[in-house]
């Protein structure tokens, strides 16, 4: 009895560090889809570094995931010119893997209540409708940029804090041509890639709140990695009483 019970112990020592590992696999693969869901498209590297781990880890974490059907990897675009060799893969998150992201209860049934609208309401019925799904969402953010001030960017700050919130997992940034806000998670996506107005009402959301005109340059609903809304560079006023200068605005994807 003492042999059996002294051969059992390795047995039982190897299942709890099997379990261990497993628990911490699954731990770092949590991390990783959480800087995806943040960053949207993002390389090995980037992820790596990140999360302080060597590159054969992060890639064994990558392949897990891929081969679950979690991400898809594509070719990292690169504007201007490029060096020789093949350019970085980067990862995105699927479709699936954002579901188990955030809550998307009662799709099915959004979907079906806004066929119902469509067909007797007609289009307008639709858009009267997506404007008063988002008008509490307005007036909370509001509340939350009350310190914002008036520049645009400054506000598109204040936004992407009260919608990261909110669950819409925002950043702003600054860049030549003004500043984009990026939303990496969309609550609606599924119904919104049907009706796209409510992405509409969305973006003048967006735009009563930042205080100028937007464009909205993607969407997670038509396929994009990330929402990216752009906000142009405010003309410079000119000396002279009553003119500006002529910047020109330029619009670039920002979200591959």
């Amino acid at each position: 009895m003492k042999n059996a019970a002294a051969l059992s112990q390795p047995a039982t020592r190897q299942v709890a560090g099997t379990s261990t590992a497993a628990s911490t696999d699954l731990s770092t693969r949590d991390r990783v889809t959480q800087l995806l869901l943040e960053r949207g498209a993002t390389t090995a590297a980037q992820l790596g570094s990140a999360l302080g781990l060597s590159p054969a880890a992060i890639r064994r974490h990558l392949d897990a995931m891929l081969a679950d059907g979690d991400v898809v990897a594509r070719e990292q675009v690169v504007r201007g010119s490029r060096g020789r060799g093949r350019p970085a893969k980067v990862f995105v998150l699927t479709e699936a893997a954002r579901l188990r992201c955030g809550t998307h209860h009662y799709d099915n049934m959004a979907t079906g209540a806004l066929r119902w609208i469509a067909r007797t309401g007609g289009a307008e019925a639709v858009e009267a409708f997506a404007a008063e799904q988002v008008s509490a969402l307005e007036a909370r953010c509001r509340a939350a940029m009350e310190d914002a001030g008036d520049d645009p960017l400054a506000r598109a700050e204040a936004l992407a804090g009260a919608l990261t919130a909110e669950g819409y997992a925002a950043n702003a940034s600054t860049i030549a041509s003004g500043g984009q806000l990026c939303q990496h998670h969309c609550p609606v996506a599924h119904v919104a890639a049907e009706f796209p107005q409510l992405c509409e009402a969305e973006t003048e959301v967006i735009s009563r709140l930042v205080g100028t005109h937007v464009q909205r340059l993607a969407t997670i609903a038509h396929g994009d990695g990330v929402c990216t809304t752009h906000i142009p560079a405010q003309p410079r006023r000119s000396p002279r009483v009553g003119s500006t200068s002529g910047n020109t605005v330029t619009t670039v994807r920002t979200d591959r």
